[in-house]
């Protein structure tokens, strides 16, 4: 069942000398509380003022490499990261449940995000600045909200695709609890489908952030055709200070990126981690839990019941609201469905398609031709190698050790900043170590390259893999134990099976963002020395900062059709050995 671990005892004196009992009368803990909240409702005030300065005010006052204005810069991309984190979970709440709640739904969201997730950030940033610019004239909030939207982008379809393996692999005993006692929808999601995915999301979301400082220089310092866009933000800096070749200024922000990922690491991922250890699948408690300094204050906050109550009486008068949602489902049914209907639905999907592709064809026809798909598609086919040998090396290397680092929940959380800090580390931060080794020791940029594709994205492997050995339930685990199970029969019988589920969750993710890398990794620069590697990136690369929409298109069109037929072909059938084979019940 899902172990919902109370408490443990009455709450006695604190290390802060104040009394545990809950009164109105508000405590230290309460005051701390207070502090944090305030001073980052002041923060987020600040910097949403100036998201709503005019748009005279970027080129008045420009990005420079002022080092005092470097904390406010990072007060910028932090809030953009949390604005597209929120959006990017109310949408993986909705697409994900529909997806695995709707056969009709799966069979157009699905490969909807194989093709989403395929498609660069430059790519959105290509077709959606002007679309931005346009919405909020005279604002810099277009341009700000192009920003977030593109950071959304890299960090969306991984937690989608966490929370719908989760919910395909619901156990079938939970699922019928929940059929039996007639769960409304809103009660199911709440009660059920978001408890048991909580671990896998929670992972994915820390993932995702650190996922989009990846591609903050691209989100942050827009150049599309003639637009060119420079956005108060680390990523910013990043871009001014590889252009002038400031080595000092890249490693300062480096130390800025590596302060701002620890502060919301301490204050948000980790007592959400904490919080979360509740809903494991076990039967038993484990053995050791993770902490969180701030998470324990707030257990000892007088105010808390308070605020737990009041939540607790909304989502209540919620639940009784009479909607579809909230309403319990008609009773079951019995018989084989028809297949009529989805034969239908599945032929109305593929016309479509077929007139959507139709369109873009009619649109890149006119001034390109069959040479210039041969090119891409050639093009394609050196980035899909690339792509499929560094996640098999990824995965040889990263599978071992998330499962051994899950396995030790002290551990994990232990080095969960440090994971954080090294997804979220930039690309193009080693741009500059990159060019110079290549160059000098006269390497092959085709080859040599490549492993800037992975490095952001490796990390989808390894978070996944550690929220799955940490979601192995504690009586599986000392049942081999007791067993004395072998180190090659425990992975056969134990460790693969367990986490089988998010590592293709991780290695389907790192693939589509490895291919959403190839765009800033096959065409990397330090001041005026430029290296190329032959790929579909590059191919994008170009086409985008020469404003060529049409090989843009064609570019994008071919990445797609290539990461949907990978996913198809590998991935999917993996998805479903997980989900119908190596399941907890």
């Amino acid at each position: 069942m899902l172990a919902s671990r109370p408490d443990q005892g009455r709450e006695a004196a604190t290390p802060l000398g104040v009394s545990g009992r809950t009164g109105l009368w508000p405590n230290l803990y309460d005051a701390v509380i207070f502090l944090l909240v305030v001073g980052v409702f002041v923060l987020v005030a600040h910097g949403f003022r100036e998201m709503n300065a005019p748009a005279a005010q970027l080129e008045t006052v420009p990005v420079t490499l002022d080092l005092a204005r470097l904390p406010e810069y990072a007060l910028r991309t932090t809030l953009r990261m949390f604005a597209a984190i929120i959006c990017s979970l109310i949408f993986t709440f909705v697409v994900a449940t529909l997806a695995a709640r709707n056969r009709k739904a799966e069979l157009v969201i699905i490969p909807a995000l194989d093709i989403l997730q395929s498609v660069p950030v430059l790519g959105f940033l290509t077709f959606t600045v002007t679309f931005f610019l346009q919405l909020f004239p005279g604002s810099v909030m277009g341009a700000e909200c192009a920003a977030i939207f593109a950071i959304f982008t890299s960090q969306a379809w991984n937690m989608a695709f966490s929370f719908y393996q989760s919910l395909r692999t619901v156990p079938r005993d939970l699922d019928e609890v929940a059929r039996h006692y007639r769960f409304s929808p809103w009660l199911r999601f709440w009660r059920l489908d978001v408890p048991f995915g909580a671990p896998g999301l929670i992972w994915n979301t820390m993932m995702s952030m650190s996922g989009g400082w990846f591609f903050v220089v691209a989100s942050e310092a827009i150049t599309v055709g003639n637009t060119t866009v420079m956005l108060p933000g680390i990523g910013s800096w990043l871009a001014l200070a590889i252009q002038a070749r400031d080595l000092q200024a890249v490693l300062l922000a480096i130390a800025m990126m590596a302060a701002v990922i620890l502060a919301y690491d301490q204050l948000i991922f980790r007592p959400i981690v904490a919080w979360a250890d509740k809903f494991r699948f076990e039967q038993q408690a484990a053995d050791s839990q993770p902490h969180s300094w701030l998470y324990d204050f707030w257990r000892r906050s007088r105010v808390r019941p308070h605020v737990v109550r009041a939540v607790g009486w909304v989502a209540d008068r919620i639940s009784l609201l009479p909607t579809p949602l909230t309403s319990p489902p008609a009773k079951p049914k019995f018989g084989a469905p028809s297949r009529t209907g989805e034969r239908v639905w599945i032929a109305v999907l593929l016309v479509l398609a077929g007139y959507a592709l139709w369109h873009i064809v009619l649109y890149t026809r006119t001034t390109l031709g069959f040479a210039d798909l041969r090119i891409a598609l050639f093009d394609g086919v050196l980035t899909l190698i690339r792509v499929l040998v560094l996640i098999a090396l990824a995965s040889l290397v990263w599978v071992p050790i998330g499962v051994w680092i899950g396995l030790r929940p002290r551990l994990a959380t232990s080095l969960q900043p440090v994971a954080q800090f090294l997804a979220a580390f930039p690309a193009n931060v080693v741009f500059p170590v990159a060019v110079v080794a290549i160059v000098s020791l006269r390497l092959d940029p085709n080859i040599w390259l490549s492993p800037l594709m992975i490095l952001g994205t490796q990390w989808y492997i390894l978070f996944n893999v550690i929220a799955g050995a940490s979601a192995i339930p504690t009586d599986l685990r000392d049942a081999a134990a007791l067993f004395r199970i072998s180190s090659w029969s425990w992975w056969r019988k134990v460790g693969v099976p367990a986490i089988l589920p998010y590592y293709v969750t991780g290695a389907l993710t790192a693939a589509g963002g490895s291919w959403n890398a190839s765009i800033v990794a096959e065409v990397v620069s330090w001041g005026n020395t430029h290296l190329r590697a032959e790929g579909l990136g590059a191919y994008i690369a170009d086409a985008t900062t020469a404003g060529d929409f049409p090989r843009v298109v064609l570019g994008i069109v071919v990445m797609a059709l290539m990461v949907t037929t990978c996913n198809r072909i590998l991935w999917r059938p993996l998805y479903r050995l997980a989900e119908n084979r190596f399941r907890l019940e």
